[in-house]
């Protein structure tokens, strides 16, 4: 019979070694964005500059497409700090910070536009969009309907029960599917 001599080091050594892994995830879950966290809160799969047709017989552009359990959500993401002014019905919305003044058109009518063309596409699910305002920026007069915060955006389509979600999910996969295909 033979008999299993243990190392002195084996324990210590194995033990060093999970702290520094734990530490190492630790790190990078602390180190990634606000954006990146509420991204992966809600979206089970993501794609980034997708291309696909749409109606006119062109291409339109969409920066982020979320697969979430309520369906496809597109994200047009902006990054401004300041008070933002502006409304469903303005043609232009203004944002002023400290010194500082610019306009940028409303991106509500341009994100319609892709709604339209993902749900050409992925005719059979919910298909929603949001203009993502990251912290900085401060609505003082309404938020318009299509304009969200983080924080909003995780509580719109944040997920309580993920594994509940994944019967959902497994549902909108052919589609997504379809989206990917359009893409080419």
């Amino acid at each position: 019979m033979t008999q299993v001599v243990e190392q002195p080091w084996f324990w210590p050594l194995t033990i060093a070694v999970l702290v520094l892994l734990a530490g190492a995830v630790f790190v990078y879950i602390r180190r990634r964005t606000p954006l990146e966290r509420a991204l992966a809160e809600i979206a089970f799969e993501r794609i980034e500059g997708l291309v696909i047709p749409n109606a006119d017989e062109g291409e339109i552009q969409i920066d982020q497409l979320l697969l979430t359990s309520q369906g496809l959500l597109i994200l047009e993401i902006k990054e401004v700090r300041g008070t933002v002014f502006g409304s469903d019905k303005m043609s232009d919305w203004t944002v002023i910070a400290d010194d500082r003044r610019f306009t940028f058109p409303n991106p509500q009518p341009a994100l319609y536009d892709r709604i339209a063309a993902v749900r050409q596409i992925v005719r059979q699910v919910p298909v929603e969009g949001r203009v993502l305002f990251l912290d900085g920026a401060e609505f003082t007069k309404g938020v318009p309907s299509l304009a969200c915060s983080l924080e909003q955006l995780v509580a719109d389509f944040g997920e309580v029960d993920r594994n509940a979600a994944k019967f959902k999910i497994e549902a909108f996969r052919p589609h997504w599917e379809l989206i990917r295909k359009a893409a080419g």
